[in-house]
Order: structure tokens, then sequence, then C-alpha cells
């Protein structure tokens, strides 16, 4: 069998990007999202999740730039060093945040994936045995056959196999859940409605997240901080396409959700 649990993340980013999200669910191929605790658009989001009960919330856990946070990835890892920032605190109050509202969240994943870090898994670990939010991703990126990815995009997913080892035996350790697969990383924010069909068709036996970015792209989006704009917009048309219906329907792909795994 294979199932998809297509998810979305920055789910209260800003109100543009909450309502294509909500439009790829409501006429896409979207079951799943997480919700940034730290987003502007935070509380538009909670009551789109309230209004929208079979879309599948998630926390999407932020340490990088919201303020407050460090702006980049290097800057968490000299505040971590420096005992700058307790991770495990930070990322507690922004699940006990999203739990505050009334939400029921299944799963978890992190901004800019900072979970492949050490310090920080064991924390998110933590977290989804205490909170019981039993899914965490997999940010290891499925083989792809097109040739969309750059080599510089290639070679970061590649370059985290590194940690692959050592994340599995925390998440284990901790009783944590995941995909058997998880796709997405090496073609945010680039790709069509035929590139995903492709990729649909493509997709090996057992359960497989695919990480996508909608959204729609007016002046609040464009005033953000963020690489992906426009192609928000393009994700969200590649989301929502009969071809992709069908992709799903020929390969005998089930869309599932968090839940229902």
């Amino acid at each position: 069998m294979k199932r998809l649990v297509v998810n979305a993340d920055d789910f209260g980013f800003t109100r543009d990007v909450n309502q294509g999200i909500v439009e790829a669910h409501r006429r896409g191929i979207l079951t799943a999202t997480t919700l940034m605790a730290t987003g502007l658009a935070f509380d538009d989001a909670v009551s789109l999740a309230k209004a929208n009960p079979t879309l599948d919330i998630g926390c999407h856990l932020v340490l990088v730039g919201s303020p407050g946070l460090p702006s980049t990835v290097p800057q968490l890892l000299q505040a971590i060093a420096l005992g700058r920032i307790s991770v495990y605190q930070e990322l507690a109050a922004q699940v006990r945040k999203i739990l505050d509202t009334g939400l029921a969240p299944t799963h978890l994943d992190t901004h800019k994936h900072t979970h492949l870090l050490p310090p920080v898994l064991a924390a998110v670990a933590r977290i989804s045995e205490e909170f019981k939010i039993p899914w965490v991703r997999r940010p290891f990126d499925l083989p792809l056959h097109s040739k969309r990815p750059g080599i510089v995009t290639r070679a970061v997913s590649g370059s985290f196999s590194v940690v692959r080892g050592r994340f599995e035996r925390e998440l284990t350790s901790r009783g944590c859940r995941s995909t058997d697969h998880f796709a997405g990383f090496q073609i945010t924010g680039n790709y069509d409605a035929r590139e995903l069909a492709e990729l649909i068709r493509t997709l090996p036996e057992g359960s497989t997240e695919l990480m996508c970015h909608p959204g729609i792209c007016t002046a609040e989006l464009r005033a953000a901080s963020t690489r992906l704009k426009e192609c928000r917009e393009r994700e969200l048309r590649a989301l929502t396409s009969p071809e992709v219906r069908v992709a799903l329907k020929e390969a005998r792909v089930d869309l599932a959700s968090y839940r229902d795994l």
C-alpha cells in the first residue's frame, strides 16, 4: 500500500499563506499542516483550523527567524553553545501555546529542519514523548528522477544522511513515529503540476510525507522575510490540479493524514 501525507509548513506565517493552505486542503490534495506559534497570523490560522476540522494540525517549531530568536542556523548554534537559549523550554512553550487554543496537534516538524541538530532533536523527541504528539518528520529526501533540483540543493539534501543514524536512534528511544519516506526538500518552491504528478507516480510502498509550501502572494507575503513568495502560488496550483488527482488514482496512492496513520 502507498499512503501519502501532504503536509504544508508555515501555517500562521501570514494570512495569505493561511488562505493558500486552506484552499489547498479544500480544493486539493493537502491533508495536514504545521502551525507556527511564533507566526504573525497565528490567531487567524487557529480560527481557520477550527473551521476546517478535517485539516490535520501539527506544530511547526521555530528556533530561527522570529523576534527574540537567532536569525540564522549558525547564530542558533552559537546561542546554544553559549547557553543563551534553552531549546526545550522555547519549543515546549510554543507547543503549550498551540494546545491552549484547544487544538490537538498530531505531528511535529521544525522551521529550517533545525531538528537535524542533535540538541534540537533531543528537545523535539522529548516534547513528542511528554506531550504525546507521536509523529516527527524525518527530513531525508527520497531520490528524485527529475533534474529540477540544482547541484547545491542535492548536495545539501545528501549531507543530511550524515546524521541519519543518530536521528533515528533518538526518535526510537522516545517512542516517536515517522513516515517511511519523505519528499519535498529538494523541490520546494520549484515544481509544477506535471512534476508533482511525476513524483507521485514514483512513490515507493509505505507511507510518505510530502512537505509543501502553498500560499497566495499578496502584499502581506511580499513584505515578509522569506524566499518563498510567488512560488507558493505555483505550489498551490499544483496541489489543486486535476492532473495530480489522476496521478494518485493511476499510481494507487491513498491520501492520508497523521490521524489516519
